[in-house]
């Protein structure tokens, strides 16, 4: 395809920028915001037609005001300009953007002045929350710097109605739907409830761009969206969300589309996903034909990941060897330092790579080995890594245990919760837990989401309300039914619990929690440095419990907000309790 036609779109695109994240660290707090800088200048030295973001542009549901100040900053320094554009839309802009007051394309507006428009679905970290149903792109769209597209408002149904542009005579739809829950937008897909709608005519003149932010790998039976679900018709898929870099377009060869995982733009956790190197694509467009030319990013930090399995090195020490825990640590220490040598060569001559580089080293101490003090270890290191309080990452083989095709299969038990995801935490403790003293009143579902509305949405009591609410609803239940031995109150509970809505119950606990913050008249705060630093941390966090809770519930003091294992353990902990 030509660089510079009258026919060609030129689009820049870029999913996962998670702006704002560990913004309050002293050393890797302007990260996102560098990266981003970067990818709006390349769009305007490139000169693209338009920027297609994929999800997660901030990484808080609330950005700080220094987040969205700066965002603001830099979408007016590099979006606004008298460049003239070059395509049209012959849509219907009132159903494209149908979550502002302001229903078309920021460019089109007689008092703004767009050179390079941006459109953008939302994320998981940033999606639309609260009786208005309003999220951060909400905010940049109505000040008529973003076009926010893509935003389902039914739950029954979805439709995804196209942006239809063209350029010359290139023809482009332009598809968007905004991140839902996996699980349901998976039963949405099986009950055939999402339709993909096209022009009545000229069908095969499109070309189909489809943007999604779901989960693209299988996390569960039902926690991903297979591409085959996906209409044959899509000429390219963006996917959102998954964090590893796979721009280069791939083939599906059941629908015959293509997919390009352009991954995120800032790594969020120290896991191998994110060591693969970043880019983000500059994607041509003329007739049905495409090209995608993948950009590496200069301001990326750096970040190296080696795995060291102990039992490998039996040549050298055993768990008998005298001093083997300072044997461990020497081999430890010349394996980052290996790593720190490797980051040095390979940033010689990049102005715009950060100096330090994140290092990762998973250690698997199986065997009879002894994890040693990692907070003495990192000192070694303080002045040449990003982030040295969690270069060590221990983990142990547990058990062995054959999967259904005779291979055997190792766990691992790790000293931190890297890499998953809330709902993943719920299940394991349930799983985990004996079947004779398995929670009656609580479901793994229910508490999945309570835990997943604290830690993701702020939402500071949804997690106390679930279990206050539960409690109180089964008290008087049972005083209603007059039991009194402990024999018939197991049952009585059991029994209520298969009859309860439980979605309905985790709904008004939640409704309860936002109540009570607006009562209390809570801001919305911050993240933390410390929760940040805690959901990757090796290092045992130390649970603080939940303020004693008055009726009156007027002015609570609350402890630290550090949400990591700890807190989430004493949560559990006291769930067991009751």
């Amino acid at each position: 395809l030509s660089h510079n036609d009258e026919d060609t779109f030129k689009i820049l695109i870029a999913t996962d920028i998670h702006l704002g994240y560990l913004e309050k660290d002293a050393i890797r707090g302007n990260d996102s915001y560098n990266t981003l800088d970067e990818i709006l200048k390349c769009a305007k030295t490139n000169q693209v037609d338009f920027i297609l973001l994929g999800g997660d542009l901030f990484h808080d549901n609330k950005p700080s005001r220094r987040c969205l100040h700066n965002c603001i900053t830099m979408l007016r320094r590099y979006c606004m300009g008298d460049t003239p554009i070059h395509f049209n839309i012959l849509s219907d802009q009132n159903v494209n953007f149908n979550t502002t007051e302001f229903p078309w394309v920021n460019y089109q507006d007689e008092n703004l002045n767009i050179s390079i428009p941006a459109f953008s679905i939302h994320g998981n970290h940033d999606d639309p929350t609260g009786a208005e149903g309003l999220c951060a792109l909400d905010l940049l769209s109505a000040s008529g710097l973003v076009n926010h597209f893509g935003h389902s408002h039914s739950v029954e149904k979805i439709e995804i109605s196209p942006i239809l542009m063209q350029k010359g005579k290139t023809k482009l739809a332009l598809f968007g739907l905004g991140s839902i829950p996996d699980e349901r937008l998976y039963r949405m897909f099986v009950n055939n409830q999402v339709t993909m709608l096209r022009p009545k005519e000229d069908q095969d003149e499109w070309f189909n761009l489809f943007t999604i932010h779901q989960n693209r790998s299988k996390h569960g039976p039902t926690n991903y969206i297979p591409e085959q679900f996906l209409d044959d018709f899509i000429d390219l898929v963006v996917w959102g969300h998954e964090h590893e870099c796979l721009i280069a377009p791939t083939r599906n060869e059941q629908q015959l589309f293509y997919v390009t995982q352009p991954g995120s733009s800032v790594a969020t956790s120290l896991s191998p996903g994110e060591a693969t190197k970043k880019h983000i694509g500059l994607l041509r467009v003329k007739g049905r034909k495409m090209n995608l030319e993948k950009i590496p990013l200069k301001t990326v930090r750096q970040f190296f990941i080696q795995d060291v399995v102990l039992a490998d090195y039996q040549d050298q020490f055993t768990p008998d060897t005298p001093q083997v825990t300072k044997k461990v640590e020497d081999l430890c220490y010349a394996k980052v330092t290996e790593m720190l040598e490797e980051a040095e060569r390979e940033r010689l001559g990049c102005l715009l790579t950060p100096e330090k580089p994140l290092i990762r080293l998973r250690v698997d101490y199986s065997g009879g080995f002894e994890a040693f003090n990692t907070s003495r270890f990192s000192q070694k290191f303080v002045e040449r890594v990003a982030n040295p309080k969690d270069i060590i990452h221990f983990l142990r083989r547990r058990e062995q245990k054959e999967d259904i095709k005779g291979q055997t299969e190792a766990k691992y038990t790790a000293h931190s919760v890297e890499g998953l995801r809330v709902e993943d935490l719920v299940k394991q403790y349930f799983e985990a837990t004996e079947q004779t003293v398995q929670l009656s009143l609580l479901t793994e579902k229910g508490m999945g989401k309570a835990i997943q509305e604290f830690v993701d949405k702020d939402e500071k009591d949804a997690i106390e309300e679930l279990i206050t609410y539960q409690l109180e609803k089964t008290q008087r239940h049972l005083q209603a039914r007059g039991v009194t031995t402990e024999q018939d109150i197991d049952a009585e509970v059991r029994a209520a619990a298969c009859m309860g809505n439980r979605a309905e119950e985790v709904n008004v606990a939640i409704n309860r929690a936002k109540a009570l913050r607006l009562e209390r008249g809570d801001e919305p705060v911050d993240a933390d440095l410390s929760r940040e630093l805690a959901l990757d941390s090796d290092e045992d966090s130390v649970p603080f419990p939940p303020p004693a809770r008055g009726r009156g519930r007027g002015g609570r003091g609350r402890g630290g907000r550090g949400r990591g294992r700890g807190e989430l353990s004493y949560y559990l902990s006291q769930i067991k309790a009751h």
